[in-house]
């Protein structure tokens, strides 16, 4: 008995379409803007953090760019007022990708 058969016992009065499903996967645009990307490192606590700031744009975008920086650098983080924050000291690496989408950065602090 496959997935199917069991499926039809659950749900007798189920009627499958054949018609695909419409998925909407459009490449989000992110803002880029005139002003450097301030990229600064602080310790918080004791423990290093990097912190993103200067962003223009509305605050939606800025938030789908801090959960791709942190999935790329596997690391944790949050987005607060208007910051990114990222646990420990990838300054060089968040600025990288920072320039490969096409934003000017300025590196602060050390």
């Amino acid at each position: 008995m496959d997935l199917q058969d069991q499926l039809k016992k659950l749900f007798p009065d189920h009627q499958p379409s054949n018609e695909p499903e419409e998925v909407d996967e459009k490449e989000h645009e992110l803002f880029v803007q005139k002003e450097p990307m301030i990229c600064k490192y602080e310790k918080r606590k004791g423990k290093p953090t990097t912190i993103i700031s200067g962003y223009e744009g509305e605050d939606e975008d800025f938030k789908l760019l801090a959960k791709e920086i942190k999935s790329k650098l596997a690391v944790g983080g949050s987005f607060k007022d208007g910051e990114i924050i990222i646990q420990g000291d990838y300054r060089d690496k968040i600025m990288k990708i920072l320039q490969d989408k096409g934003f000017k950065t300025k590196r602060v602090g050390g």
